[in-house]
């Protein structure tokens, strides 16, 4: 992987992704003592980031595996990612979801075609239910997040974000299966001059920081989060590429991401869901070391369920 790469990634997927805008607010500034600069993927086609990934991960496959199909587990937005670029390709998408996932996201993935399987809400369950149609139907499999392809389109964010604004002191991103991080960190090392990323991490599903601990892959034994984009865990593509480049991860709980999501939908009058509250709740934790900095934040996504705003009011 080069510059030249991601650069070629990103001239690959453009016709099939949007250039999301790049948001300020004075008073979010003020409340973090810093120059915040949020790059709005929530805003991306099928709202959210992962469609860069996707298209690329499509785009990629030889004309023999278009044919037969793509097959992917997810929460949602990889879910409706992958839906929608097979759909515009002309490539069924079989989609494995678990049980739990929010309404709003499995009939986003009926609109894009994507033909829905059930599973429990685990990742055993998952991996099982996508294998069982890789050998069915010979479709193939495309991860969420530990493919290749996958990571190098979602670093195409970071990097029209370090387009416009080379200067950046720091870039935050959520973390759950790690796509978006290690794609973040990539564009990071050929984009900048000395961006350094951070990642932000519901307390409750802290695999990602415990994994940088221990240097091996962790898991979460419960998946007790209200940021359901984030409850997967990192892979052996992604993980590399994390431990070698990330200069820490911050969790937070709870409460801090259903403020955040909050305040960026009240001041900021945009939607983003939990998932993405998430890395702007890791600045807000430790906005006492970011004064006066240049700060990057990836609003991941803003795929809410508008039927289930408990969420958001309970507190």
């Amino acid at each position: 992987m080069d510059k030249a790469t991601l650069q070629n990634v990103h001239n690959r997927i453009k016709p099939y992704i949007h250039k999301t805008p790049v948001l300020t607010s004075k008073l979010i500034d003020d409340i973090c003592g810093a120059h915040v600069f949020f790059k709005c993927e929530n805003f991306q086609k099928m709202g959210a980031f992962k469609m860069r990934g996707a298209a690329n991960a499509i785009l990629n496959l030889t004309e023999a595996q278009k044919i037969k199909g793509v097959v992917t587990h997810s929460s949602g937005n990889f879910a409706q990612a992958l839906s929608l670029t097979a759909k515009q390709i002309g490539v069924k998408a079989y989609i494995v979801m678990p049980k739990n996932a929010p309404q709003v996201k499995k009939d986003a993935v009926k609109t894009y075609e994507g033909i829905i399987l059930e599973c429990d809400s685990n990742i055993k369950a998952r991996e099982d239910e996508a294998h069982r149609v890789v050998i069915e139907k010979g479709a193939t499999f495309i991860h969420p997040s530990n493919n290749d392809d996958v990571i190098y389109g979602q670093g195409t964010a970071a990097m029209e974000l370090l387009e416009d604004y080379p200067d950046l002191d720091y870039m935050f991103t959520p973390v759950g299966g790690g796509g978006l991080l290690a794609g973040t960190l990539l564009a990071a090392t050929y984009f900048s001059k000395n961006c350094k990323v951070i990642a932000g991490e519901p307390k409750n599903v802290d695999d990602a920081y415990r994994s940088l601990i221990s240097g091996n892959i962790e898991k979460n034994d419960t998946t007790n989060t209200i940021a359901d984009g984030l409850r997967t865990h990192l892979g052996d593509r992604n993980f590399p590429i994390i431990k070698k480049h990330v200069e820490k991860i911050i969790r937070v709980e709870e409460d801090e991401i259903i403020h955040s999501m909050k305040l960026i939908w009240e001041r900021m009058k945009i939607v983003i869901e939990p998932s993405s509250a998430v890395a702007f709740a890791a600045v807000l934790k430790q906005k006492d070391a970011f004064r006066n900095k240049k700060i990057g934040v990836i609003l991941s996504g803003g795929n809410v369920d508008l039927n289930n705003l408990s969420f958001a009011l309970q507190r």
